[in-house]
């Protein structure tokens, strides 16, 4: 499969899997183990991975470090109408790490998956008709 993906480590890849699916739309391309799964949505991939298993995405570095899930590296889902969707969202017990931000370049507020994964989710500016 070329192409570019991202990869998020997750503590529960069956939690990761019904979440992305369910309230983002994704769907599972290739669930080969219990501990991973690639998820695509508009030819975009995004691969979790479980903290455990033979793969090389949960295994210590050098220095001892280990990948954990939660960081502030996120995908971006533009959305239309970004309060509507937070609505929904929270409706559904999702979590957020803020409130919507406007900003000059549009509005975004961080969604986090199961694991704690960011998902900025984004409302471009509305074009004007004058």
């Amino acid at each position: 499969m070329p192409g570019i993906s991202m990869r998020y480590i997750v503590d529960d890849v069956d939690a990761a899997v019904d979440f992305y699916r369910q309230h983002l739309g994704f769907s599972v391309a290739f669930r080969p183990a219990p501990t991973f799964a690639i998820l695509t949505r508009d030819g975009f991939r995004l691969l979790v991975s479980g903290m455990t298993g033979p793969g090389g995405a949960p295994q210590a570095m050098p220095d001892g470090r280990k990948p954990e899930p939660g960081g502030w590296n996120r995908i971006q889902i533009e959305v239309e109408d970004l309060e509507a969707e937070v609505r929904r969202l929270r409706q559904v017990g999702a979590r957020f790490r803020n409130e919507i931000v406007q900003g000059m370049g549009g509005k975004q507020i961080l969604l986090e998956d199961p694991a704690g994964n960011p998902i900025e989710l984004f409302e471009a500016p509305k074009k004007s008709t004058r």
